[in-house]
């Protein structure tokens, strides 16, 4: 068939033609966020998952939904080793610029605005990459201590006040916030929390890996009060198949229904992974009908895109001792092996590998869903561990 036609996005956050089996998310943050912004009470949302679940797309959706409803929304991605105070900044004189831009003039808004440059002035003592090249001003005695949790609380807290004088609401689009080092994060949530109290509308919708649960609980121990943390998991089966048959019938083509068993069987439901095969058959279908020798052939393909791009970046970045680590993770047969029989397979002691298994958690490799258990991040990443390994 026509690759120009190809329906399918197999790509990191592109959005796939069907965005299939997150309706009830979507509504709970639409009902949050309504709740905030008229000053009711409701819980920023934190999503929680694994890699290729959709995590990022799904995020993409909630904030062109909340602009729809006419609140301020502002987006950016936490990456590994950069501080929150240069990575927010941008985006709050964003949030700003959009609010001055509503009609009327606002005392609120211009204050705010002052805020932010005396927040800036004293972050740039404590901070690199604080440097931009605008300046907003400053308000002195506010937002001007050096001490992160003091003064974002008193940023975010002026600009919930212009929010709200504007009849709006500010929201936060946070992607990969498991890089967010401990004591940033504990700042936000702070921050968050006196604007909660307040009745501000000020929220956080943020995404990350499973351990984001782990690391703001132990950032703060009432976030479990102020957040809801919703799990982005695989497609169900009548989910996953309506992702791959909705995005072909619009060009008159069809799964066979041997063919879908085929793919779900390979991708677990995954999303990314869905739109990896599907965009593999598309390519290999001779006729309208996609079959399950299709699906056959677009497995082989699949598996050898993934392990050479997919997988593979991800392994590279790893360390030889840590992917050491990682074999012995693959040839344990538990999706869940313990850290002893991890030691084990290395003829080590579990102190001994206790920094790698951190540092792999901090690379977002791995993640423990419980006590001394640890999981790979990356779905179908056993597999390609063991096909390695032959």
């Amino acid at each position: 068939m026509d690759p120009r036609n190809n329906p399918f996005s197999p790509g990191a956050g592109s959005a796939p033609p069907e965005l299939s089996g997150r309706d009830k998310t979507i509504e709970d943050v639409s009902i949050a966020l309504h709740r905030i912004r008229k000053g009711l009470s409701a819980k920023s949302i934190l999503m929680v998952g694994l890699r290729g679940v959709g995590k990022t797309v799904l995020l993409n959706r909630l904030k062109n939904d909340a602009e729809s409803e006419g609140l301020v929304c502002v987006q950016f991605e936490s990456p590994e080793n950069r501080n929150l105070p240069a990575m927010i900044v941008p985006s709050l004189r964003a949030a700003l610029l959009k609010l001055n831009r509503l009609s009327g003039l606002s005392e609120a808004v211009t204050k705010a605005v002052r805020i932010l440059g005396s927040f800036i002035s004293s972050a740039k003592v404590k901070y690199e990459g604080m440097e931009f090249g605008f300046e907003l001003g400053s308000e002195p005695g506010v937002a001007d201590t050096g001490d992160l949790d003091y003064d974002l609380s008193e940023l975010l807290q002026a600009i919930g006040e212009a929010a709200k004088e504007k009849g709006t609401a500010v929201v936060l689009f946070i992607d990969e916030l498991q890089y967010v080092p401990e004591i940033e994060l504990a700042a936000l949530i702070s921050a968050l929390h006196a604007c909660a109290q307040k009745k501000l509308p000020v929220a956080l919708v943020g995404a990350g890996l499973p351990q984001l649960v782990g690391n703001v609980g132990r950032a703060k121990s009432y976030a479990e009060r102020l957040f809801d943390f919703p799990e982005i998991g695989p497609l169900p089966p009548e989910a996953a198949t309506e992702a791959l048959q909705r995005p072909v019938g619009q060009h008159q083509v069809s799964f066979e229904a041997e063919a879908i068993d085929e793919i779900l069987k390979q991708t677990k439901g995954y999303p990314y992974f869905l739109q990896e095969w599907g965009s593999m058959c598309w390519g290999v279908a001779k006729t309208q009908i996609i079959t399950a020798e299709d699906a056959l052939v677009a497995t082989e393909l699949a598996i050898l895109q993934l392990d050479s791009s997919f997988f593979r970046v991800r392994f590279d970045r790893c360390t030889p001792m840590e992917k050491n680590y990682l074999r012995a993770m693959a040839g344990i047969n538990s999706q869940t092996p313990r850290s002893g029989d991890i030691a084990l397979a290395m003829n080590k002691e579990v102190h001994q590998i206790a920094p790698l298994r951190q540092s792999l958690i901090s690379k977002g490799m791995v993640y423990s869903p419980a006590h001394g258990d640890t999981a790979f991040t990356v779905p179908l990443f056993s597999d390609y561990m063991k096909r390695m390994l032959l």
